[in-house]
């Protein structure tokens, strides 16, 4: 187990890796069995074919993606992440139900990320954003049927 001080450079590193889109390294940060559970999409990535997707999906549909760390909470080998996904829609924004193409619009969407460590990586990460705001700030929750192409 980390210490403290430890385990939060670690989880700055992993925010740092996803800011500069380097989807070689930011797999390297999970262990052989790492997951990334996306909460908001209801889906699992495994492995080092799916553990960049996220990272991949949100650098197209938000190249200028940032995110804003806020408050790290950690315990032992769990660490807990507030903060927020800061975004202009430039890009088409894949989900499970569909594509959302670009909207132009501005996105601060709150989010809360939980991290397990086993030996210094990631053993599971499970995304919690607010999905509904970040829809309603680029427009398209009140008519996400029309917007989705398949």
């Amino acid at each position: 187990m980390g210490s403290v001080k430890e385990n939060e450079q670690i989880i700055r590193n992993v925010y740092h890796v996803a800011e500069i889109k380097d989807i070689p390294q930011w797999v390297s940060l999970f262990t052989e069995d790492g997951t990334f559970n996306d909460v908001s999409a209801g889906v699992i990535y495994r492995g080092p074919k799916e553990l960049g997707r996220t990272v991949e999906i949100y650098g197209k549909a938000f190249p200028d993606m940032h995110r804003e760390l806020y408050d790290i909470y950690v315990t032992g080998d769990i660490v807990v992440v507030e903060l927020s996904l800061n975004g202009t829609h430039r890009g088409p924004l894949e989900l499970p139900a569909g594509t959302i193409p670009p909207t132009g619009k501005v996105m601060k969407t709150p989010c809360c990320d939980v991290f397990r460590l086993k030996n210094g990586k990631i053993l599971s990460f499970n995304c919690y954003t607010a999905a509904t705001i970040l829809l309603s700030q680029i427009g398209v929750l009140a008519n996400l049927g029309a917007v989705l192409t398949h």
